[in-house]
């Protein structure tokens, strides 16, 4: 009989079983399993040295996975060929949390050098994409200035703004409050939740920030005894 149902069933964004990762040739993370749907918040936390940043780096293919399966993106990270890696990064936004701007050009410099090492052709268009990021997380009139003129909040604006540039299935940011004032980091939070529901980019933010996540709940994932705990679960 033939099939009339034309409903595609969604991948996960993020799909990783019993996945083991090393750092250093030492274990961090020796069974991860977690699961991250399209429009999905997560807050990641433990303690230093837990395997925040080591999980992270994994999934969007700077550290390797040792065994598991582990699909991002629609991506095999475990067994990933390394001219797929640039093209699962263009799926992903990836937030830091010493910003990692270029200080030697201006925030629009900073914009198009990653959209021309993303295959970016057309100058009318990369300008009008870098114009309206830079709208979108309220930093428009700064597009001309250097980074180190900036405040941090407003690093941390253009640090979101270069993560979303391309339009990503996920965002990872690592401590993305970790260097801001209280009133700065509840702005960052704020945009980055606005950002999450505006458009449905899947987000998983690492942070110890818990005064943040007390007035921002949401998901939470605990790296403790080398795994992850999910608290939905």
């Amino acid at each position: 009989m033939e099939n009339n149902d034309n409903t595609a069933v969604k991948e996960p964004v993020v799909a990783l079983e019993n996945v083991v990762i090393s750092y250093g040739g030492e274990p961090v993370l020796k069974d991860v399993s977690l699961r991250l749907e399209g429009g999905d918040f997560a807050y990641l936390i433990g303690k230093s040295g837990a395997g925040k940043t080591s999980l992270l780096r994994t999934l969007y293919a700077d550290l390797p996975v040792e065994s598991g399966v582990a699909k991002v993106c629609g991506f095999d990270v475990v067994n990933i060929r390394r001219r797929e890696v640039a093209l699962l990064r263009r799926k992903i936004g990836i937030v830091f949390q010493n910003f990692r701007l270029l200080p030697d050009r201006s925030v629009r410099s900073n914009l198009e050098f990653v959209l021309r090492a993303t295959g970016w052709k057309k100058r009318n268009e990369i300008q009008a994409q870098i114009d309206k990021v830079l709208g979108a997380v309220g930093v428009a009139d700064k597009a001309d200035m250097l980074p180190t003129r900036l405040s941090e909040g407003q690093q941390q604006r253009v640090g979101i703004a270069r993560a979303i540039i391309n339009n990503p299935q996920l965002i990872v940011a690592d401590e993305p409050t970790g260097n801001l004032d209280p009133v700065t980091s509840a702005e960052i939070m704020q945009l980055l939740l606005d950002i999450n529901k505006n458009t449905g980019t899947t987000m998983l933010i690492s942070t110890h920030d818990f005064m943040m996540m007390d007035r921002f709940p949401a998901r939470v994932l605990v790296c403790e005894n080398g795994g992850v705990t999910d608290t939905e679960n």
